[in-house]
């Protein structure tokens, strides 16, 4: 029988709010990233200082990550989880900020803590960091979400058992501008919320 692959747990957090399962958990009106980030991080009442040192798409992809993982990572194991990321503007906001930062020659300050996170990829390195993940690992940059490759890539990682789970999706953000939409796939029955046959609704 062939296996059957599942969506177990999804997180949406955009400039509109947080969703958990397409459950509204908080709203956001007015904050701005910076301020919608800090008080999902004390409502989870994460603990990991090295949060308020990464760029924004970072913190994105970490917050998103965060809550889609927990539950899921098992604590002083190695985990076996995946992560494959896409989204359209890359590194951008990080870039344009490390760009001001040297473009005037009389004020040329470039800072090493802005310049390391000119890489998209630097925010799965984050994610990996906080979990011990050696996992496989891919970043894309894309016009917009392409739910049928990422469907391809994460059954081949499952079915090849290069991976016992994949986190995978969408993390978005430029200047204050932003999409997450993280899901976490497995070959489990039980318990499944979604069937990633689903996925753009979801996303949607």
């Amino acid at each position: 029988m062939e296996a059957k692959y599942n969506i177990q747990k999804v997180c949406t957090l955009s400039n509109e709010g947080l969703k958990v399962d397409g459950v509204a958990v908080m709203a956001n009106s007015s904050d701005t990233f910076s301020e919608f980030a800090k008080r999902i991080y004390k409502h989870y009442e994460m603990s990991y200082p090295k949060f308020f040192k990464m760029d924004n798409l970072s913190k994105l992809a970490f917050l998103a990550s965060e809550i889609v993982l927990s539950g899921f990572v098992k604590e002083g194991e190695e985990n076996n989880i995946a992560l494959i990321f896409a989204n359209q503007s890359a590194s951008l906001d990080t870039d344009v900020k490390h760009q001001e930062s040297i473009a005037d020659k009389e004020n040329y300050f470039p800072s090493p803590a802005v310049f390391v996170y000119t890489l998209a990829n630097i925010c799965i390195g984050e994610v990996s960091i906080k979990h011990k993940l050696n996992s496989e690992n891919a970043f894309f940059v894309f016009d917009s979400f392409q739910a049928s490759f990422m469907h391809t890539y994460t059954e081949q990682l499952l079915k090849t058992d290069k991976a016992d789970k994949v986190l995978c999706g969408w993390v978005e953000l430029y200047q204050d501008n932003y999409k997450a939409v993280l899901y976490l796939v497995d070959k489990q029955e039980n318990g499944v919320q979604h069937q990633i046959e689903n996925i753009n609704q979801i996303f949607n």
